[in-house]
């Protein structure tokens, strides 16, 4: 909480005066994010600016900017990814196992963190002496938008990142996971379990996924390389209509029909009933290569290209005992009292 600041360049000073400092927030809002209630400019003595802050929404920050062209034109292609760890790269040099027509069997339990992305915590609040403990929902949620801190993240057209930013702040309100929806795809993140036939494919879910979200859900996809229904695709679903084939090595999922009360991502990030999302599966030995494309042209700029995510075989002998479906518990229904995360 810095208290003064003082610049010289040649023969002009500037200086910067900071005081006050609590948490500005709204009263159903309070996070304990300190910010300076009085904030001075002077430029050689005189006085050039005097804020005074009345209210402040500290949360998940976002900002829209455009890219100029002289540093678009300047951006180099991205560096090669970093060799993958010694025990990487021999999971992928092991023998990929197939079915008798010749297909990548995929069958298998599967590690993923599915797509609750964590690239980071804040720093201790004035009153949090030890941060190394387990994170304090009750207010740490309201920063933790993993999708907008990680290397890739969905961009909205600029008339709604308001709407984005609202549904952020009441997210114990607005996000569906607060009402027991299951949370679709790409927010459910790849599946644990997998059993494939010669024509269709089986996914089984995890529990609590995302922010407590997902109860377990199961996906049984065609993959004989059929076509989408337009029938079929009059009713909206959560995880979507579905159908599959086979691009050489790599399984190809086409989703489309989604039913627009699931979000992308915990952070505001919705999606329109138009979501069309493309799952891409690879197997290389003991390893699975899941690649996720959003296209919403209704409220995205452009497609959003995920973090390509790894899985890795599961030997454990208990890894595919799926327990029984536990209760959803609806803890946000009627009048919302306050903005802080449960």
């Amino acid at each position: 909480m810095v208290e003064r600041v003082v610049v010289k360049q040649g023969s002009t000073t500037t200086e910067f005066n900071y005081s006050d400092y609590r948490d500005w927030n709204n009263p159903l809002n309070k996070v304990e994010a300190f910010y300076a209630g009085k904030i001075t400019e002077r430029k050689n003595g005189t006085a050039v600016r005097d804020l005074t802050t009345t209210e402040t929404e500290t949360g998940s920050v976002y900002v829209v900017m455009p890219v100029p062209a002289s540093v678009r034109a300047a951006i180099k292609a991205p560096a090669e990814q970093p060799a993958a760890p010694p025990s990487q790269q021999a999971a992928a040099g092991q023998a990929t196992p197939r079915l008798p027509d010749g297909k990548p069997d995929i069958t298998g339990n599967w590690n993923s963190n599915a797509m609750n992305w964590r690239y980071g915590n804040r720093r201790c609040s004035p009153t949090q002496v030890d941060c190394t403990r387990a994170i304090n929902q009750t207010m740490d949620f309201e920063f933790e938008a993993p999708s907008r801190y990680g290397p890739s993240r969905p961009m909205y057209k600029p008339e709604f990142w308001d709407k984005v930013q609202q549904l952020d702040m009441w997210t114990n309100k607005e996000d569906p996971v607060m009402t027991c929806q299951p949370l679709g795809i790409p927010r459910q993140g790849p599946p644990r379990r997998i059993v494939q036939s010669p024509n269709d494919i089986i996914f089984f879910y995890t529990q609590y996924a995302d922010g407590g979200g997902g109860q377990g859900e199961y996906r049984i996809i065609p993959t004989d390389g059929r076509k989408h229904d337009p029938q079929k695709a009059i009713e909206a679903k959560y995880y979507g209509y579905t159908v599959g084939h086979w691009e050489g090595d790599t399984l190809v999922l086409d989703s489309i029909a989604f039913v627009d009360t699931t979000w992308l991502a915990r952070g505001g990030f919705f999606h329109s009933a138009d979501m069309h999302v493309i799952e891409k599966l690879t197997r290389q030995g003991d390893q699975i290569k899941y690649e996720v494309t959003v296209e919403d042209p209704d409220v995205l700029v452009g497609p959003w290209v995920m973090t390509l995510k790894t899985l890795t075989l599961n030997a454990n002998p208990e890894a595919g005992l799926i327990p029984e479906r536990g209760n959803c518990e609806v803890y946000e229904e009627g009048n919302i009292s306050t903005q802080i995360r449960h």
